[in-house]
């Protein structure tokens, strides 16, 4: 990556000043992902002193600054107790605590990788993201708009609700990305599933979501089929970490197990 100008801005105004000045513009979060990019970046923007590093926590949702850092995130207490803590243990598997201390979430969200860890959780949790232009959008319609670079994310708003998640990854080493993830969830109104690294983006299992949510019981057939549907709906692909083959067989064992474990 080569930056031809840095600029560590006071305002969101100017920061949208730059961000739209310049397609070779971009918003320097963490850094941690970007600096593996090849692409030259004629202004780099900082957005460091906005005082965007918040985790607010209100009666109804948690609000989340896009200059938060993933460790933060980790360490926040309410956080490791929401939904069982599946923010916080998704978090816990990218790479060590040294990138935990530079990433952030909204260069992680806003970066829209396929490799992440933390955005199939946030799908499943219903999250909305809050742009300085664009307003409040849902994580789904986000992840699904082409082109949208030019805009800057200022919060991630996640509702609170009551019920059971669980994140499972597969991965060679625990310093590596992952070879798929799942993230499954059930509250009160519906079971959500979602599946990541394909290794192309997250994305929610809607037919078998659609499937599971028929039945008010559930048993080992209902999880099975449910896992199978999974499995076939969802497009996967091959790469150095694993086969297309390998990746199907492997969404259809741990959405098995995520099922099991919250319903």
């Amino acid at each position: 990556m080569k930056i031809n100008n840095y600029h560590k801005v006071n305002t969101l105004d100017e920061a949208y000043a730059l961000i739209t000045g310049n397609k070779s513009s971009s918003i320097i979060a963490g850094g941690a992902w970007l600096k593996f990019s090849k692409k030259t970046i004629e202004d780099a923007i900082d957005l460091s002193n906005l005082n965007l590093d918040k985790i607010v926590e209100a009666e109804e949702t948690f609000e989340i600054g896009c200059m938060t850092t993933l460790r933060n995130v980790e360490k926040n207490q309410s956080l490791q107790n929401f939904y069982d803590g599946i923010i916080v243990k998704s978090i816990s598997e990218i790479m060590g605590i040294q990138i935990r201390n530079i990433a952030t979430i909204g260069g992680t969200v806003a970066g829209r990788y396929g490799f992440s860890d933390l955005i199939p959780v946030l799908l499943v949790l219903d999250t909305k993201l809050l742009f300085y232009k664009k307003g409040t959008i849902t994580l789904e319609e986000f992840l699904n708009l082409k082109g949208f670079n030019s805009d800057i994310l200022i919060k991630i708003i996640i509702n609170k609700k009551i019920g059971k998640a669980k994140f499972i990854s597969m991965r060679k080493t625990s310093n590596d990305f992952s070879v798929i993830n799942v993230a499954v969830l059930k509250n009160d109104k519906e079971c959500k599933i979602a599946v990541g690294a394909r290794p192309n983006g997250a994305i929610f299992a809607k037919k078998a979501m659609e499937y599971i949510n028929n039945f008010k019981t559930y048993n080992k057939e209902v999880i099975d089929e449910c896992a199978s549907i999974t499995s076939k709906e969802i497009s996967f692909g091959s790469n150095s970490r694993a086969s297309k083959e390998y990746r199907v067989e492997l969404c259809r064992v741990l959405v098995k197990r995520g099922l099991q474990e919250v319903l």
